[in-house]
């Protein structure tokens, strides 16, 4: 299975949300319709990708998302 590690902003030189999923269309999604209005993302309107990479296991995933 892949997971994806994400960055997300909401205008450039904006502020800056890294994030890791399994489902990176679906996540964007969520973030660009603020599915989870009390976010970080929702409440800075975090919705653009600027990039993504992909692992092949969650926890390499998640140290790269802290990294």
């Amino acid at each position: 299975m892949k997971y994806y590690v994400y960055i997300i902003t909401n205008k450039p030189k904006g502020v800056l949300y890294i994030g890791e999923t399994e489902n990176l269309k679906r996540r964007i999604y969520q973030h660009k319709k603020k599915v989870h209005p009390s976010t970080f993302s929702a409440r800075y309107n975090l919705e653009r990708l600027v990039y993504f990479e992909f692992s092949e296991n969650k926890q390499e995933a998640k140290l790269r998302e802290n990294a």
